[in-house]
C-alpha cells in the first residue's frame, strides 16, 4: 500500500507510473496533482499554473530506517559527496543518479548555542541556537539549493542558468558556474536593490549581470519570461529542485541536536523558499517515521516587505488542505499595485513583495502549526548587533529571525524554556554598509544609510574611539577600555 502523500493527505498517483519512476514532479494542489518527469525543466504546472514538488516513491526507494544512518558519512570526508552537507543526505533527495551530483563543499555549517543572544531575546541559557549558513562557500544558505539545482541541470544537460536576485542567489549561481564550469550564469538585479558585498561576488565570478529599472519583483518577472523564451535553466526557488537542497539545512540542525527535534524553527521570510523547504523536510521525515513530531515554524518578515504577515496574520489566509483563498491573495496584490507599494527594508535579502513560494509556504505553516510576525529595521539591526557581539556576524536579513524570537517571547508565544533554532541565512560581509553605518561615529553617515528607514538609534553600537596621534592618549583609551 502506498504511504499517503506528504502534506495534503492525498494518495499519491504512483499507480500511473512505472517502477522506474522513483522520483517525479507533481503539482502541489490536490485538485490537480498533475505529474511530470524529473528529466523535464518546469517551474509551474502546465495544467493549473501551480508550483511543483519533487516527490519520491519511498516504498521502492527504501530510505534509511533511522537518521543515525547518516553519521557514518563523517568517516568518509575524502569523498566529496559525503563531505557535502547536502549530498551526505542523498537518500532523502534521490532525484538524480550519483554521477550527476554537483558539489563545491557546501553545507559545512554550524549550529551554535548563544547565551548572549538568548539573554537578549528573553530565552533561558542553553535554549537558543543559531544555525549559521554564512559558512557556505558563497556566504549564504543559497548554496544548499544551488548544489541541488546544478545537479538537476547537469542531469538534464542544461548549458545556461539564470536567476533574479537581491544578491545571495546571484552570488551562489555565479560561484557554481565559475567553479564547476558546467553552465554560464545570467543574473537579473533591480536598480539599486543589491548590497555591494553580494554584487561584488557576481561580478568577480564572471557572471553576465543585467541591471533592470525596477525591484526584485520586476526582475523575477523578466527572468521567468526570458528563461521560458530562450530555454534557459532558471535557478530561483520557484525551481522545485532548489528546495530539495534547502531541506538539508533541517537535517543538519537535527544532526547537531543528536537527532532530537527542536520546539521551534525561526526563519526570515523573503521569497519563502526556506520556509517551504523546511515544511517539506519535516513532512517527509514524519511520513517516513524518521521523526515522531515536527517543530513549530515562525516566519519573520521585515516590516517594509511584509506580504506574508499581512496575508496570514491580518487577512486570515491559510493553506486549507490545498484550497487557499486565492481571491483574498489576488485582492491584496491588486491593492499593492494600485498604491504603488514597493518593498523597502535594510534587510535587502528579504526585500520582496511577491514571494514566489507563497503557496508552498502556506502549506508549511499548516504542517508546522506556524506563525508569522513582522519586525522593524530598528529591531533587525539591534538583533544583528547582538548576534555580532557573540562572534557570529550575519547580514541584516538573518537577524530578523532573532528579532522575531524576541517578539514572540514577549508575546508569550514562545516559552523561554523551549528549544529554539534561529536560521542565520547569510554572512556579515554580505552587507558591510549596514554594519558600519550602525556602529559609526559619523551621525551624518548613520542618517544617510539608516535614518531614512526609520532607524533612530544604535543601542548596541561598538563605536571606534577617536584619539589624536599621541601615545599617551592611545594608552589612556586602552586603559579605559580595559
Amino acid at each position: 500500500m502506498d504511504r499517503p502523500s506528504l502534506l495534503d493527505g492525498r494518495t499519491r498517483a504512483i499507480a500511473v507510473l512505472t517502477k522506474t519512476d522513483l522520483a517525479f514532479q507533481q503539482c502541489i494542489f490536490p485538485g490537480c496533482g498533475a505529474t511530470y518527469g524529473v528529466d523535464e525543466v518546469r517551474v509551474a504546472c502546465e495544467s493549473c499554473g501551480g508550483l511543483l514538488d519533487v516527490v519520491y516513491d519511498w516504498d521502492h526507494l527504501r530510505p534509511p530506517e533511522s537518521l543515525r544512518f547518516f553519521e557514518s558519512r563523517w568517516a568518509r570526508r575524502n569523498d566529496p559527496v559525503c563531505f557535502s552537507g547536502v549530498w551526505r543526505f542523498r537518500e532523502l533527495l534521490p532525484f538524480a543518479p550519483a554521477d550527476s551530483v554537483v558539489t563545491v563543499g557546501e553545507g559545512q555549517t554550524l549550529l551554535h548555542p548563544s547565551e548572549g543572544v538568548a539573554r537578549y531575546t528573553g530565552m533561558r541559557p542553553g535554549r537558543l541556537f543559531l544555525q549559521y549558513e554564512g559558512m557556505n562557500p558563497s556566504g549564504s544558505f543559497k548554496d544548499n539549493g544551488m548544489s541541488a539545482a546544478f545537479t538537476h541541470a547537469r542531469y538534464i544537460g542544461a548549458r545556461i542558468a539564470a536567476c533574479a536576485s537581491t544578491g545571495n542567489t546571484s552570488a551562489s549561481l555565479a560561484l557554481y558556474c565559475s567553479v564547476t564550469g558546467l553552465l554560464r550564469a545570467i543574473i537579473f538585479v533591480g536598480s539599486g536593490k543589491i548590497a555591494f558585498g553580494k554584487l561584488s561576488q557576481a561580478l568577480d565570478y564572471g557572471a553576465l549581470t543585467i541591471q533592470i529599472a525596477g525591484d526584485f519583483d520586476d526582475a523575477m518577472q523578466r527572468v521567468r519570461e526570458v528563461s521560458r523564451q530562450l530555454g534557459i535553466y532558471l535557478v530561483n526557488s520557484v525551481n522545485p529542485f532548489r528546495l530539495e537542497g534547502q531541506k538539508t539545512i533541517m537535517y543538519r540542525v537535527l544532526e547537531a541536536l543528536g537527532w532530537e527535534v527542536p520546539d521551534w524553527i525561526v526563519v526570515p521570510g523573503g521569497n519563502l523558499g526556506n520556509a517551504s523547504a523546511f515544511g517539506k523536510a519535516f513532512a517527509e521525515l514524519r511520513q517516513l517515521g524518521l521523526v515522531d513530531r515536527v517543530p513549530r515554524l515562525a516566519i519573520i518578515n521585515a516590516q517594509g516587505a511584509n506580504t506574508l504577515y499581512q496575508l496570514v496574520e491580518k487577512r486570515g489566509v491559510r493553506w486549507n488542505g490545498g484550497h487557499p483563498p486565492q481571491e483574498t491573495i489576488d485582492q491584496f496584490y491588486a491593492e499593492m499595485d494600485r498604491q504603488h507599494r514597493r518593498a523597502d527594508t535594510i534587510a535587502s535579502a528579504i526585500e520582496i513583495n511577491r514571494p514566489v513560494n507563497l503557496h508552498k509556504c502556506l502549506r508549511a505553516l499548516e504542517v508546522c502549526d506556524g506563525v508569522v510576525r513582522q519586525v522593524s529595521d530598528q529591531e533587525i539591526l539591534d538583533a544583528k548587533a547582538r548576534v555580532g557581539a557573540g562572534g557570529m556576524g550575519c547580514e541584516p536579513a538573518s537577524a530578523a529571525s532573532v528579532a522575531g524570537v524576541k517578539r514572540l517571547v514577549e508575546e508569550g508565544v514562545i516559552s523561554p524554556d523551549e528549544r529554539v533554532v534561529c536560521i542565520l541565512t547569510g554572512h556579515q560581509l554580505k552587507d558591510p554598509t549596514a554594519t558600519v553605518a550602525y556602529h559609526t561615529t559619523d551621525q551624518e553617515h548613520f542618517n544617510r544609510v539608516l535614518g531614512s528607514r526609520g532607524v533612530k538609534r544604535a543601542e548596541f553600537a561598538n563605536r571606534a574611539v577617536e584619539v589624536s596621534n599621541n601615545l599617551d592618549e592611545i594608552i589612556r583609551a586602552i586603559q579605559l577600555y580595559s
